[in-house]
């Protein structure tokens, strides 16, 4: 991922959970918390009541692969946690994907969106 770095740390974690902002849709919850650099930081959850590890690796790979893909669509200098809910673990990527770009849209973070919002303005 180009602008974008993994979120690990348990602490890091829990500073975006009690300090962000979620929105969620019917396959995803999503944490947003600004970071103060120029880089993002994603974060992917998924709990054992999504399947067991084979189930969960393939949702974490969904979810890693439909934000590379569309990387550049967000904004920069946040930190995300995407959580898995237990629905998503029954659809495609492309199902995937459109959650995710949804939710992302629901977090106001989809430079797409907010360059159609600006035209539409001046129109």
């Amino acid at each position: 991922m180009l602008f974008t770095e993994s979120l690990k740390k348990r602490n890091d974690f829990q500073i975006v959970y009690r300090n962000g902002k979620s929105f969620a849709n019917r396959y995803l919850v999503m944490y947003k918390k600004e970071n103060h650099t120029d880089r993002n930081r994603l974060g992917i959850s998924v709990s054992k009541k999504v399947g067991n590890s084979v189930v969960r690796h393939r949702v974490t790979r969904l979810i890693r692969e439909s934000y590379r893909l569309n990387e550049e669509k967000f904004e920069q200098g946040y930190d995300f946690i995407v959580v898995a809910r237990v629905n998503a673990k029954e659809i495609s990527y492309f199902d995937m994907e459109s959650a995710l770009l949804h939710i992302a849209k629901l977090q106001n973070v989809r430079k797409d969106v907010k360059n159609e919002k600006n035209i539409n303005l001046h129109d």
